[in-house]
């Protein structure tokens, strides 16, 4: 069986990693940031020096083609997002798509022509990190949100999508709208530890949970610290902290599949000797069953109201909202035909997380592949995996994509 250049993926991630790469070690490269167009930028770069077209849709989305013989054929699709978290991890999204492209130079360089295109991606803001909500710009691709929408989304310095595409000059002409697709895989690293604390090669994804956010206000008011009376208080500081419990207290219920987390928090007015009057934060939830994901919600709305009895107000929008999802069991099997022909070990499993697959996947039969990532840490500078998991990983890639192009 044919295998990828290890060594050219291995450089090329590490390449990568130098843009926007931290002292720690690991990347801060947010969604449509300078650092974002610069990454861009190479991975733009790299494609067309291996002879294919790179294709800029109005959402930033890169679509990079391998032409097949029959391009009237729907074309397998891969790849994931070169945007990070805020001192993030340097192999969280980039890595599946450096992994489709080293796959894509690899077919090259064995003079395999396949019936149908294949088409690499990279997706516009798939972390949400400057710009809420998460997967915004494969949400728009397969209409789950309007480009309108999009565009006006607004990070903390009230720049919006849409000017900050501009910006960077990624504002393509081509509309955000989705094209028949054969086929799609994406592959990950796992950002969790089960794979490597089982020692098992790769994970095929069946399932992703759903998720929930919610952006939330809390007003109490604001007053000295030193002349107000812990009666007459309306801390707004101290009915966050009964939420944030209530919140644990949520994910708790439903363990050991349920997730409950707040990651955000501002108080103002943000003074030492002023009672807090107003909290922003976000709360979000996630579980892989619908019914549950819905209790863990109301179980939210009813701590919310149980506080605005105490004479605090709380506002609760919900601005995320997505089902769990089943991937396609002929994409699975692609990839459990592929591991065991390798030598691999693999196993079924769910993602925790959410990935912009999990939206292609209401268009298109699609799955993904997990590598190991050390001790499961990502979202964090010490995120880190090992060349030959790179290798391993991008191999099941190869063998699940060159099977469905040559259909």
């Amino acid at each position: 069986m044919i295998r990828v250049n290890a060594e050219r993926l291995w450089s090329t991630l590490e390449i990568m990693a130098q843009i926007g790469g931290t002292p720690a070690g690991g990347v801060t490269r947010l969604a449509l940031s300078n650092e974002d167009r610069l990454a861009r930028d190479l991975l733009r770069d790299w494609a067309q020096e291996a002879g294919f077209r790179c294709e800029i849709d109005s959402m930033g989305n890169m679509f990079i083609r391998r032409a097949g013989k029959k391009p009237q054929l729907a074309p397998v699709m891969t790849g994931s997002h070169v945007d990070s978290q805020p001192l993030g991890g340097r192999y969280d999204g980039i890595y599946g798509v450096l992994a489709g492209l080293e796959v894509l130079r690899t077919l090259n360089d064995q003079n395999i022509e396949t019936e149908r295109d294949i088409v690499l991606v990279n997706w516009t803001n798939e972390e949400g990190a400057r710009f809420a909500p998460a997967m915004l710009a494969s949400g728009v691709w397969s209409g789950q949100f309007t480009q309108q929408y999009a565009w006006a989304r607004e990070d903390q310095d009230g720049i919006s999508v849409g000017e900050a595409l501009e910006a960077i000059g990624y504002r393509g002409d081509q509309p955000t709208v989705a094209f028949p697709v054969y086929t799609c895989y994406e592959l990950h690293i796992e950002q969790g530890p089960i794979l490597e604390e089982e020692g098992i090669d790769i994970g095929l994804v069946h399932a992703a949970m759903g998720q929930r956010w919610f952006n939330v206000v809390i007003r109490g008011f604001a007053a000295h610290a030193g002349t107000t009376p812990m009666a007459s208080r309306r801390d707004a500081l101290t009915a966050f902290a009964r939420l944030a419990l209530a919140v644990e207290d949520i994910g708790n219920q439903h363990e050991p599949d349920g997730r409950a987390t707040i990651g955000m928090a501002q108080i103002s007015p943000g003074s030492r000797n002023v009672v807090p009057g107003e909290v922003h934060c976000s709360v979000e939830f996630r579980h892989p069953q619908t019914a549950a994901l819905q209790a863990m919600e109301t179980a939210f709305r009813k701590a919310t109201a149980d506080l605005n009895q105490r004479g605090i107000q709380l506002d609760v929008e919900r601005i995320f909202d997505y089902a769990p999802i089943a991937f396609d069991e002929t994409c699975l099997q692609r990839s459990a035909n592929a591991a065991q022909a390798l030598g691999y070990s693999s196993k079924r499993m769910v993602s925790g997380a959410g990935h912009d697959t999990c939206y292609i996947s209401k268009i298109a039969p699609a799955s993904m592949i997990f590598i190991p990532c050390e001790k499961g840490i990502s979202h964090n500078e010490a995120e880190n995996i090992q060349p030959e998991w790179a290798e391993k990983g991008a191999n099941v890639l190869l063998h699940s994509l060159l099977p469905a192009a040559l259909e």
